[in-house]
């Protein structure tokens, strides 16, 4: 319904903004604060309060999984995710390393139709190539502004592209909330083994209200953007996402007085534009492949 579609839509911009929020205080945490520390509080944060809230819901079948090991290795590449995203948010400005980080959609369509044999039409293999144009711009490959740091996004992206084609096989089989137990805890205990080299106590009450607002702002913008699924469906929520983007963007300025140049916002917008409609056209023709099986 209507209501429901512009519900949806507001309920995912949200959580956009959470998204883009925690990055950016992920970047201004990371410059006071061990990067191994923040780490670990943000997938403290998650394994504590899934188990707090789902476990007396759910009881032992929250453990309950058929697929132990490939549940262990979803977790292994978030959290591998996780660790080059801090380290990119570090070293490069929040801007410019969402919209790399964004191209992770079209990583994804590329590794479905050459690893799972999914058919790739003509005009989404162009947006592909698109993304990838859009990226290098923003790299700039021998340029001044080039350096080793500028690479660290297409580490995360690998990680996170072999995350998202894991996870779209699991949840053929596996429930939706032990995968994110199962994941948080297993960030938890890599995180803990790591700990003890970079263990230093905050000893701020900024550093403490920042490790909790990252912890936070993670929380409930996966909670709000499941809230949007439910209420309007992915063909309009997923376009829509690449406006993470400009909110990271504006956290950017606000908080580090940061502009992009005219090189890296014609590789931004490069990114959003041949993502958002890569998505369109993923659902559009997965709609047309289905019509005749309704009629």
């Amino acid at each position: 319904m209507p209501q429901h579609n512009l519900a949806g839509m507001l309920l995912a911009l949200s959580a956009l903004a959470c998204f883009a929020t925690l990055d950016t205080t992920t970047k201004y945490i990371t410059l006071s604060v061990p990067l191994l520390l923040a780490l670990w509080f943000r997938y403290a944060f998650q394994a504590v309060v899934t188990t707090v809230v789902m476990l007396p819901q759910r009881g032992r079948s929250l453990l309950h999984t058929q697929r132990l090991f490939l549940q262990c290795l979803r977790g292994v590449l978030l959290f591998v995710t996780s660790l080059f995203t801090f380290l990119c948010l570090k070293y490069m400005p929040v801007g410019e390393f969402t919209a790399i980080a964004m191209i992770t959609p079209l990583v994804v369509t590329l590794l479905a139709a050459t690893t799972l044999g999914e058919k790739v039409s003509p005009l989404r293999w162009t947006l592909v190539a698109g993304g990838f144009v859009g990226t290098l711009i923003i790299i700039r490959p021998g340029g001044d502004l080039f350096g080793w740091p500028m690479l660290l996004p297409l580490v995360q992206v690998a990680a996170y592209s072999a995350f998202q084609i894991l996870t779209s096989q699991l949840v053929k089989t596996e429930d939706a909330v032990t995968m994110h137990f199962y994941t948080g805890w297993v960030g938890a205990l890599l995180a803990s083994l790591a700990l003890p080299l970079a263990w230093v106590l905050p000893d701020t009450w900024g550093q403490w209200a920042g490790l909790l607002l990252m912890g936070a702002m993670g929380s409930v913008g996966h909670f709000l953007l499941i809230l949007a699924y439910r209420r309007t469906a992915a063909a309009t929520l997923t376009p829509l996402l690449y406006a993470q983007i400009a909110f990271a963007m504006l956290g950017g300025w606000l908080v580090f007085s940061h502009v992009p140049d005219g090189w890296a916002l014609l590789g931004m917008t490069m990114i959003a534009f041949c993502g958002a409609s890569s998505a369109w056209l993923a659902v559009r023709e997965s709609r047309l492949q289905l019509a005749p099986m309704e009629v």
